[in-house]
């Protein structure tokens, strides 16, 4: 690896600051309210409106809602005497008052550990939709301009192997399959999006994200984007508890922030819009394959039970972007699943 850490986070930066398909004028004086602030997308977007509001001159406040002050003053402590940067400490499902403005709201805090879909069933459902509810509310209240609701691919259910899904697609999952309470629970917050939408022209909008990673990841992260970074940097040999056979996009991190800020600017209310990296729709034994191939490792099976891990059974998720790239948005990491590796990988390794 030739980039440093620093080098690479702040050319992730730039490049997010310098997207020309994003009318950043149009955030000029605005104030921006952030949920799941201190997670890995949550994070990312903060810093990228952060390095624009500096770059740009544009008078912006990042509203970053957070549950530990001191864990978001040590991921921001770049910013820690910004004016700009302001945290609200609480929930989603009790949101303190909030006095300022709110003229955008990115909404991403959410269950994210599989095993939790199954240990914690009910907190999963209770986060997403009481949380969800509550932003809705928070945006008819302060009469935003525009709000996007995180989402998922995992909405759409198991779709056929070789089709490709596109947003009109409709999931069927079973509500009596205890780890559907986070695709179901995502499905129900959608649905309130739509419905406040619709009845309270609340300019809400929806963003399915696929599985996205690059910088940020810590290291000890139990995902598999984060277990296989690591056997590389340690030159341990990639163990899968499963064949390895559901195939899907991935996305890098800023390409994530450019999608988030393309639909919040541009997108229609109540609609919702994919967000992946086409080009690097793969299974993930093939994508074990890649990399251990490129770091001279190997690839080897201890086949467990899947559905007691938490892990998805095997998924065919190859999701269209079109509507999302007639907003503008395009991927500007063209390198696909080795360059966001490298650049995730650069900055994992252990302090």
């Amino acid at each position: 690896m030739t980039m440093k850490t620093d080098s690479v986070l702040k050319q992730d930066m730039e490049n997010v600051c310098s997207a020309d398909f994003i009318d950043w004028d149009r955030f000029r004086g605005k104030t921006i309210l952030i949920t799941g602030a201190t997670g890995l997308i949550g994070s990312t977007v903060v810093n990228a409106l952060l390095y624009a509001n500096e770059k740009r001159s544009l008078e912006m406040k990042v509203l970053a809602l957070v549950r530990n002050i001191t864990r978001a003053e040590a991921k921001f402590s770049a910013y820690k005497n910004s004016e700009s940067l302001k945290f609200i400490v609480g929930t989603v499902e009790a949101i303190p008052e909030i006095e300022d403005s709110v003229d955008f709201i990115i909404h991403g805090a959410s269950q994210t550990a599989s095993k939790a879909f199954i240990q914690q069933p009910v907190e999963t459902i209770l986060t997403a939709v009481q949380g969800t509810l509550n932003l809705l509310e928070l945006a008819k209240r302060k009469k935003s301009e525009g709000m996007v609701y995180l989402s998922s691919m995992e909405t759409y259910g198991h779709p056929q192997k070789g089709h490709k899904v596109s947003e009109s697609d409709a999931g069927a999952l079973s509500s009596l399959d205890i780890r559907n309470s986070y695709p179901i629970s995502k499905q129900q917050c959608e649905a309130l999006c739509c419905a406040y939408a619709s009845e309270y022209g609340v300019p809400a909008m929806i963003a399915r994200l696929t599985q996205t990673f690059g910088p940020g990841v810590d290291y000890n992260d139990n995902r598999i984007f984060a277990y296989f970074g690591r056997c590389i940097i340690e030159k341990n040999d990639i163990v899968l508890k499963t064949k390895g056979e559901t195939e899907r996009d991935y996305l890098y991190t800023a390409d994530a922030v450019t999608a988030i800020l393309s639909i919040l600017l541009n997108g229609e209310k109540g609609t919702a819009y994919n967000i992946a990296d086409e080009t690097t729709y793969c299974s993930i034994a093939e994508m074990a394959r890649m990399l251990a191939d490129e770091a001279d490792i190997q690839v080897t099976f201890d086949i467990q039970d899947a559905a007691a891990n938490g892990y998805l059974s095997t998924l065919y998720m190859d999701l269209d972007t079109s509507r999302l790239k007639a907003l503008g948005w395009k991927v500007m990491y063209p390198g696909g699943l080795p360059e966001i590796y490298r650049r995730m990988i650069e900055c994992m390794h252990k302090e």
